[in-house]
């Protein structure tokens, strides 16, 4: 597992350029490194704006390959991410806003839908601890893409990865 701590102000451009990385060292093409790249981005801006540092991205792999990615933020409240992306696919912002005009939607939450349909549903949200503080943290993250086209469907156990740790600042 490699974990990169990111900095306030440039998260977003820092997390999009390690899955990049990461994703181009394997091979796979353009269409599916920019949408892995547009989900990390939007997580990360999500935690700049709605959460607090300490930020980390995490990238696990499984036999040399990544294959789950992890955007951490200081905040361990899981709040509504959850409801929205363990929703189905066929679901959209109005199924879960029952009554709310299309134009009356919050912004915010907006690209957590996103999110879930570049990533199709391949994306959880929960619980972990950070290692820049060890304190509590939330972790919303997703299933990278594969040359196989295969993904997974649930993160890789944290405390058998800790084991492992490449830690970047």
């Amino acid at each position: 597992m490699l974990v990169i701590l990111l900095q306030p102000g440039s998260a977003s451009r820092r997390a999009r350029a390690v899955v990049r990385e990461a994703l181009r060292a394997e091979g796979l093409s353009d269409a599916d490194i920019t949408d892995a790249e547009t989900v990390v981005a939007e997580l990360a801006a999500n935690a700049e704006t709605h959460a607090h540092p300490p930020y980390e991205i995490r990238i696990f792999s499984l036999a040399g390959v990544p294959t789950w990615c992890e955007l951490v933020d200081g905040e361990p409240d899981l709040g509504w991410i959850p409801a929205i992306l363990d929703r189905s696919s066929e679901q959209t912002a109005l199924d879960l806003f029952p009554g709310t005009d299309a134009d009356l939607l919050p912004e915010s939450g907006r690209g957590l839908f996103l999110v879930r349909e570049l990533t199709d549903g391949h994306c959880r949200a929960y619980a972990t601890t950070a290692f820049a503080t060890d304190a509590p943290a939330k972790a919303v993250a997703f299933a990278l893409p594969t040359c196989s086209g295969t993904r997974l469907t649930c993160p890789p156990m944290l405390r058998l990865a800790r084991h492992r740790v490449r830690l970047q600042r």
